[in-house]
């Protein structure tokens, strides 16, 4: 085990943190060691914010859960048979898995044999910079020489990038990910040259996993340059289908960041993929996307083709009231994306800060109202509530509830009312 000179993370925050050293003093007993792995430490050395850690130990997923009984510390068996156990500690939970060797894959899952020796674990980790380790005084372990790679952000397979690819398929798509967030320069070569021969081991793949993976790429800081590399590969085609419109999605992703907004998967996925409702169905389908997925992607698909200019601002304000902040904000981004204008378009920039401007006025008659004005339960009170809802926004939202319940509705049936 390669043990860094002079690297450590024990200045971190999240090292130094009661929970985390709960962990170490926990597992670091009986002649076993634990070590904090992959993401935390790759983080802490480029000074990126740490949102979760895992550890690595020598224990035995028994040994872990005895230890941890003896701690205190409340355990869930997450993946017991592939060595993680989750340690709760406080509510902050913590993935610790026994080192391991993979015995047989498929390219979905492995049948693992448990060890204790920590460069045999590097060795089945997918990428360089994350098989660093750091111990209880925070030094930093290199079994893998990932360093160098770490701080040139370079992203590259561990060993050979086909044999790491056939473990996994989704490899592939973490592959992108990572080099999207992380890599300076070109993606590594021989990584996209592998990910393009294994290609259709994507196939073999559950929707949920991939979904959680491309929604990810999605928003990370170099996603034009991933959906780039994997459209004109054949990649992007097999994971979503349809039509890629790559332009349209680097220029919401230009907006967004001239707009100071969060990254949105869902406004993005749109942006890509989605031309006609049919298309929302369809990656509903096929990526398993939540219901409230399916009904982001299927309200934006329903306004944001057809919203190609910005509208007066009694337009905007109306179709905000009727569609709702969330679908409204992401059809004028798709709209303005597609409509070529420049991202600092003030006319486009009017329309998408309108929701944090205007505040959705109140519709002041419910079905009660009108129940105590003598209409009967049924479909005519509904359809009245309806037309008044419409006077309402004719009126540009100025009727108070005193002057709709005066107005009388021509078309209102006349079984619908009963006036004494």
């Amino acid at each position: 085990m390669t043990k860094l000179d002079n690297v450590t993370v024990a200045d971190a925050a999240w090292f130094r943190a009661r929970e985390v050293r709960a962990v170490f003093d926990c597992l670091n007993r009986e002649g076993f060691e634990v070590r904090a792995v992959g993401g935390a430490v790759r983080n802490a050395l480029l000074e990126e914010p740490v949102l979760e850690v895992d550890f690595a130990t020598t224990a035995k997923p028994d040994d872990t859960l005895r230890l941890a009984a003896a701690a205190g510390i409340k355990t869930v068996p997450t993946g017991i048979d592939h060595g993680t156990i989750t340690l709760v500690v406080d509510g902050v939970p913590f993935e610790v898995t026994t080192l391991r060797r993979d015995v047989d894959t498929d390219g979905r899952r492995a049948t693992v044999a448990f060890g204790d020796d920590w460069a045999e674990d590097a060795r089945r980790r997918d990428f360089t910079l994350n098989a660093l380790y750091a111990d209880a005084t925070g030094a930093v372990h290199d079994p893998l020489d990932g360093l160098p790679d770490l701080l040139a952000r370079r992203v590259r397979f561990v060993g050979d990038a086909d044999t790491r690819i056939r473990e996994d398929y989704l490899r592939i798509l973490r592959f992108f990910r990572f080099s999207a967030d992380y890599a300076n320069g070109d993606f590594d070569a021989d990584g996209v040259a592998a990910a393009i021969r294994e290609r259709h081991g994507l196939k073999r793949l559950s929707a949920e996993r991939v979904r959680a993976e491309i929604l990810r790429i999605l928003v990370t800081v170099r996603a034009p340059d991933a959906i780039r590399i994997m459209d004109e590969s054949g990649l992007l085609l097999i994971v979503l289908g349809g039509i890629a419109r790559r332009s349209r999605f680097d220029r919401i992703a230009a907006i967004e960041a001239q707009l100071k907004l969060m990254p949105d998967p869902m406004y993005r996925l749109a942006a890509l993929s989605i031309f006609v409702e049919e298309d929302a169905e369809r990656l509903a389908g096929k990526l398993r996307l939540s219901n409230d997925e399916r009904n982001d992607l299927m309200g934006l698909a329903s306004v944001a083709p057809w919203f190609r200019a910005p509208l007066a601002k009694r337009d905007l304000e109306t179709l905000l009231y009727r569609i709702g902040a969330r679908t409204y904000l992401g059809s004028v981004l798709i709209g303005w994306a597609a409509s070529g204008a420049p991202i600092d378009d003030a006319a486009w920039r009017f329309a998408a800060e309108l929701p944090r401007e205007w505040q959705r006025p109140k519709f002041p008659v419910n079905g009660a109202d009108l129940l105590n004005e003598g209409w009967l339960p049924g479909p005519g009170l509904g359809a009245h509530l309806r037309y008044l809802e419409e006077r309402f926004i004719a009126s540009g939202f100025t009727l108070d509830r005193e002057m709709l319940l005066a107005l009388e509705d021509k078309n209102a049936r006349p079984n619908g009312i009963a006036r004494t």
